[in-house]
């Protein structure tokens, strides 16, 4: 039985589909990953799985419990740890704790073990007492798992876990969720934009303007690029496009200034390449399948770490019409 089961869900903001009919299912213990650039709709679908925003249409469960009919079963379930902190500065970290322990309705003894036990699990035992305004931003993100799991949730979610952090910090937040994953034997669903973290996913739904344009492991999205990329600069890339597809019979397309094709032996290719190619070649390279490789194969442009688009412009007129009408 599925722990998430999400069919033909959909949100919109007047005319945008932030998320467009959507399915898809989630093992237990799985780590599920969402890998798609800002504005792609990963955010919103967590905070309609969290049960914090409501769908337009389309059915969503977790836990068996329905997102829409049954929200506080479901909030009993998860833990959330949002993209941006949501921890109070001017408490300790033990405080932090407490105050959410009292939101769950855990007794005093029950909350004060299980804060020991997260603090200690997270490693944060000897800074307890200290104010979260001290903190490292890893420090921080840490803080927020142990808050997350103070109910023992069935899901975790992890909305960009390491935006913000730096890379030694991010390194060391990813072996302490692969060890909480072993010893809980915990549900993560994570969204990130970054290609080293969905590679660690055991599987992965690339989303892309509200959709869902291929779903499964690393290795089977790898295998929908048939072939090697390369990529390479000319002197004139306007001419390059054409001739490449004269002499070879391939489509050439651009992407931030360089020109990148697909082939099945880039090895042998490359030198063909340069020697009958009608411009002078100023760069090349061979690349294996990644998951950027995925992405560009399927939408034609990489995945960065862009600006929130038209569509984060509509949800915040929505939420300043909402703050308005209050």
């Amino acid at each position: 039985m599925s722990i998430i089961a999400v069919s033909q869900l959909v949100k919109r903001y007047g005319d945008l589909a932030a998320v467009d009919g959507i399915s898809f299912e989630v093992a237990p213990g799985e780590l599920f990953g969402f890998l798609g650039p800002n504005g792609a709709g990963k955010t919103t679908t967590i905070h309609l799985l969290c049960t914090l925003l409501t769908p337009t249409s389309g059915r969503a469960s977790l836990a068996g419990y329905d997102c829409v009919r049954e929200p506080h079963r479901v909030r009993e379930a998860i833990g959330l740890l949002f993209q941006d902190t949501t921890l109070d500065h001017d408490l300790t970290a033990w405080e932090n704790l407490v105050f959410h322990a009292a939101l769950y309705n855990l007794d005093r003894a029950t909350a004060r073990d299980r804060i020991a036990r997260m603090l200690d699990l997270v490693g944060l035992a000897d800074r307890q007492r200290d104010l979260v305004r001290k903190f490292s931003g890893g420090m921080k993100r840490r803080l927020e798992i142990a808050r997350g799991l103070l109910h023992y949730p069935k899901v975790l979610f992890l909305d960009e876990p390491t935006i913000g952090l730096d890379p030694q910090s991010r390194h060391h937040l990813w072996g302490f969720l692969h060890t909480l994953r072993k010893q809980r034997e915990m549900t993560l669903f994570m969204t990130t934009h970054y290609m080293e973290e969905a590679e660690q996913c055991d599987r992965i739904a690339v989303i892309d303007h509200g959709r869902i344009i291929a779903l499964g492991t690393p290795g089977e999205l790898k295998r929908l690029v048939k072939g090697e990329m390369i990529y390479l600069t000319t002197a004139d890339n306007a001419r390059a496009v054409p001739a490449i597809r004269e002499v070879f019979g391939l489509d050439a397309r651009e992407e931030g200034g360089r020109l990148y094709l697909e082939v099945d032996e880039g090895e042998a290719f490359i030198p063909l390449l340069i020697r009958r190619l009608p411009v002078a070649v100023l760069s090349v390279s061979l690349h294996k399948p990644t998951l950027n490789e995925v992405f560009l194969h399927l939408t034609g442009r990489a995945i960065r770490a862009e600006e929130a688009d038209a569509l984060d412009v509509a949800r915040e007129a929505v939420r300043a019409r909402r703050r308005r009408d209050v």
